[in-house]
């Protein structure tokens, strides 16, 4: 199975540091944050989890759960939250799934389907491929998926980018440009007549091409 952008995310229940639960009922009517980690108690994912832990707030601001999977139990993940308290000086404030069974990772397709066995025994090499971040919405579709190599620590301020992009869509008929950031001028939509942009416009936009039409981002 191959989850792309607009593809409903897979529901499941599951078992976390938190307690158990159905990922669409976490859901809820807000956004969330799912992010993958191939093994408890590797050095990378560990500072990730910490700088997360620390710049949670952001998320929160957002309205925009966060929640982690690393392939391993709960009982792992709550040994390595020490851990992570210990050495990053942050501790966890979001739940971790327990995926010792594989099911969730194979379920979003970051590991074959036909994989067999279950956490133990498997390195973080063999998991390697369960390195994604996904944002979700709140009509349960998926905004964004980013896969990462293991070497490299994920860009949290380029996530909360995207994240406010994906908001500032769902709210205006607007896209952003390359290297947009909250506060910089958007681009009105193709969908939306010129007609219509009046409307929402009325000062106008600056139109190099008849469609690529600039406007500052709404409020």
């Amino acid at each position: 199975m191959t989850l792309q952008i607009g593809a409903e995310a897979p529901d499941f229940t599951a078992d976390t540091t938190e307690g158990t639960i159905g990922f669409h009922e976490f859901i809820g009517d807000g956004w969330v944050m799912l992010f993958s980690h191939p093994k408890d108690f590797t050095p990378v994912c560990t500072t990730e989890l910490g700088y997360l832990a620390k710049i949670k707030p952001e998320f929160d601001k957002r309205k925009v759960k966060v929640i982690g999977i690393s392939v391993d139990s709960v009982e792992d993940h709550k040994a390595w939250s020490k851990d992570v308290e210990e050495t990053q000086g942050h501790a966890i404030n979001y739940p971790l799934i327990g995926d010792q069974d594989l099911a969730v990772a194979k379920l979003y397709g970051m590991l074959p389907a036909d994989e067999e066995g279950g956490a133990e025994g498997r390195t973080a090499a063999d998991n390697a491929t369960v390195r994604n971040v996904y944002i979700i919405g709140p009509d349960k579709k998926i905004k964004l998926i980013i896969s990462y190599p293991m070497s490299t620590g994920r860009n949290f301020d380029e996530i909360l980018r995207v994240i406010d992009s994906c908001q500032l869509t769902a709210n205006h008929q607007v896209a952003t440009p390359a290297n947009w950031n909250d506060g910089d001028d958007v681009i009105i939509v193709p969908a939306v007549s010129d007609e219509d942009a009046k409307e929402k416009y009325p000062d106008g936009w600056e139109a190099p091409k008849p469609y690529l039409r600039i406007v500052p981002q709404p409020k």
